[in-house]
């Protein structure tokens, strides 16, 4: 299943795409929460649509692509996980996982336009693999064990201001949780559609330009073994987002750097999950 969100920012609505329709659910669902996805909700929804997802209003074209999860409790994202963009950065790979928070309120619709914060000479794009959990996960036992706890996958935009996360003192929040930070979607394909989280194809675009290109095989820790690992420092609770790291290629790293500005439009794509597309404008 592809589940969808839509609707004026802040009033968003449940949905599925189906054959490429989008079909509106909020008669049965409130969101696609944390208690949605701890009550067994993508399985409600299954069942709902076993008569045809035709028994459903269909979203006008015009309707807003919201985030594909509902404002998540928490934001977790891996740094330096892709094996290319480490050798890129000239960098060993970390003997652990690098974790660390985006606030919640980045996240955005897929097609949203992005603020690059005022004072901003660096902003930058991640395209990423993007895990939602689907129920509690504490303490697991093994990566295996970690399976039966993901709700599904998207597209994560991990955008980044790199003057603000590396030179101006303290960790990397300040770098990472501006204003429309974190766009998601377009849709979240539950796990049942997604076998092997570890052979999807990455790309970015700038204006048209390939900047990056990879497959999720180059993570360096996959996503069940990312999540057991967390689970062991924290609790995990349905509807969380873990963005599971960037490939290389990421402006940053380039000689010369060339980091976004005003006007840029940046296109994200991950095998079996769609396409992304925003355009930054000043904040």
């Amino acid at each position: 299943m592809k589940l969808i969100r839509f609707g004026a920012f802040g009033r968003e609505k449940p949905g599925v795409l189906v054959d490429g329709k989008r079909r509106d659910l909020s008669a049965k669902f409130r969101d696609w929460d944390r208690e949605f996805f701890e009550d067994g909700g993508v399985a409600k929804v299954a069942e709902a649509l076993k008569s045809g997802a035709g028994a459903f209003p269909e979203v006008p074209e015009n309707e807003r692509w919201g985030a594909c999860i509902a404002r998540p409790g928490k934001v977790l994202c891996i740094g330096l996980n892709y094996k290319d963009h480490a050798r890129e950065q000239g960098l060993e790979l970390p003997k652990e996982p690098v974790l660390f928070m985006k606030a919640t309120n980045t996240v955005v619709g897929p097609y949203d336009d992005v603020l690059i914060p005022r004072k901003s000479k660096k902003t930058d794009y991640e395209v990423e693999l993007g895990v939602v959990i689907g129920k509690r996960a504490r303490y697991l036992d093994s990566p295996e064990q970690a399976k039966g706890h993901v709700a599904g996958y998207c597209i994560s935009h991990d955008v980044s201001e790199r003057e603000f996360q590396t030179e101006r003192g303290g960790q990397w929040t300040k770098g990472k949780s501006c204003d429309t930070f974190n766009p998601v979607g377009p849709f979240l394909a539950t796990s049942d559609d997604i076998p092997d989280p570890h052979t999807l194809d990455l790309s970015l675009d700038v204006n048209g330009e390939r900047r990056q290109t990879s497959n999720t095989r180059e993570m360096a820790v996959g996503v069940f073994a990312l999540i057991h690992y967390v689970s062991q420092f924290m609790t995990l609770e349905g509807g969380d987002l873990i963005s599971t790291g960037t490939p290389s290629g990421v402006a940053m790293s380039m000689n010369p750097q060339r980091f976004l500005g005003a006007g840029d439009v940046v296109t994200l794509r991950v095998a079996e999950l769609g396409e992304q597309r925003q355009t930054f404008k000043q904040a």
